[in-house]
């Protein structure tokens, strides 16, 4: 049974962008500029790039939560794919029987396999399974041994993981759409490059000013900034604060959420910056790649909004209630010991699941701030996030300015 022994490609970050840069690493197909690796910030800016996203949301027997976009999270993946017009062979079956010799076909020819599973059915991933909930995301596979029962696995940490074959079948099949599928890619067209960030930085402007592909226009963008920062403050709008997220364990939900969105989600934890640094970085790439050293200037007011971002990080979560800080902490703690040690690290990351579940009891019984303090809180909350949306107004408008500047020559 095949394992690619040379396999040594785990520094990839999120799901889709991290994915692919572990897969084109490993498989030498080098980015035309530099003939190294294609960086994961040039292949988030080649998707579309940040972005700003609010929703809340709040389900029938399941904690309030925040849901902040941080990036394009509009078929990312394709448009990847189609821009640097990369052959993307698919191989999809409902069959598990069939999906075993695709995958071992693949891994025998000496090729990764591109696969997507269900992070709520992978032990890894340490989620509560449960039927309501599902998320398939790609990652890579590059050994399967049926006698030994292991299936190796690069996805986001930086070491190995390994699965029993049932679980892994499992994950794959958990929906029918996305049921056994399995992608191999060809090399990218290197004509295509300069054309794919000149898109994907266009699909980031207009990201921020105007109607998205999809949804409500005020729940994108600059608006998102603003409808944010008005729910925090203002109590009679719907789905204001005060009525989503009350003083109480609900706010300490949306507090806590939205943390993990600006800090952790599909993230390297390290940053705090909602990815802003990471577009930061693709820009300078992209200065020298379309000959646009203004490009460097709007980098660095993404670098300054990067700082902000991570300034209301930690004004979710703040050291000066201990029972925030700790909760902060332990988030972070979680996210870093995964990133290091992968599963290896499971039972000290669930016995942190153990002393968050006792802090919400104890917030439950005991919220540490009184009615006055949470007013300060969100308000203080408004007013960064309203620093943020002037930082990054300005910087995307100076983005449309340089890019139109070449569509005029």
């Amino acid at each position: 049974m095949p394992i690619l022994k040379d396999y040594k490609h785990f520094a990839g970050i999120h799901w889709e962008t991290g994915t692919l840069h572990n897969y084109l690493h490993y498989r030498k197909f080098n980015a035309p500029h530099t003939n190294k690796p294609y960086s994961e910030a040039m292949l988030l800016g080649i998707s579309g790039g940040i972005t700003m996203g609010y929703f809340s949301f709040a389900y029938k027997e399941y904690d309030p939560f925040v849901a902040l976009l941080t990036r394009n999270t509009f078929r990312p993946w394709n448009t990847i794919i189609n821009r640097l017009a990369m052959v993307e062979e698919i191989f999809q079956t409902s069959k598990n029987k069939k999906a075993t010799q695709n995958l071992l076909s693949t891994l025998e020819e000496g090729i990764p396999a591109i696969v997507w599973a269900d992070s709520f059915s992978l032990s890894y991933n340490n989620c509560e399974y449960d039927e309501s909930n599902w998320a398939m995301f790609p990652l890579i596979v590059y050994g399967y041994n049926e006698k030994q029962d292991k299936v190796w696995i690069a996805d986001r940490a930086q070491v190995p993981l390994v699965v029993s074959v049932q679980e892994f079948e499992v994950a794959r099949a958990r929906v029918k759409k996305m049921k056994f599928r399995l992608a191999i890619l060809d090399i990218p067209d290197e004509e295509q490059f300069i054309a794919a960030i000149q898109k994907g930085i266009w699909d980031c402007i207009k990201l921020y000013l105007e109607k998205p592909p999809k949804g409500s226009r005020h729940n994108f963008g600059l608006l998102a900034f603003k409808r944010w920062a008005d729910l925090l403050t203002q109590p009679n709008k719907k789905m204001s604060w005060a009525k989503e997220f009350p003083k109480g364990i609900k706010m300490y939900c949306g507090l806590q959420s939205a943390f993990n969105r600006i800090a952790l989600f599909g993230q390297n934890g390290k940053k705090f910056d909602a990815e802003r640094v990471l577009y930061s970085q693709f820009l300078e790439e992209a200065s020298l790649i379309l000959n646009k050293p203004d490009l460097k200037e709007v980098s660095k007011q993404f670098r300054k909004s990067a700082e902000m971002w991570k300034s209301l990080a930690f004004s979710l979560l703040p050291d000066e209630v201990e029972i925030f800080r700790e909760t902060r902490c332990l988030l972070l703690n979680k996210h870093t010991l995964f990133r290091k040690q992968g599963q290896k690290a499971l039972l000290k990351i669930q016995e942190m699941d153990c002393k968050l579940a006792n802090i919400k009891k104890e917030i439950k019984n005991h919220f540490p701030l009184r009615k006055k303090e949470v007013e300060m809180m969100l308000q203080e909350l408004k007013n960064k996030i309203l620093t943020i949306h002037d930082i990054e107004k300005s910087a995307v408008l100076n983005l449309q300015k340089i890019m139109s500047l070449s569509k005029e020559r």
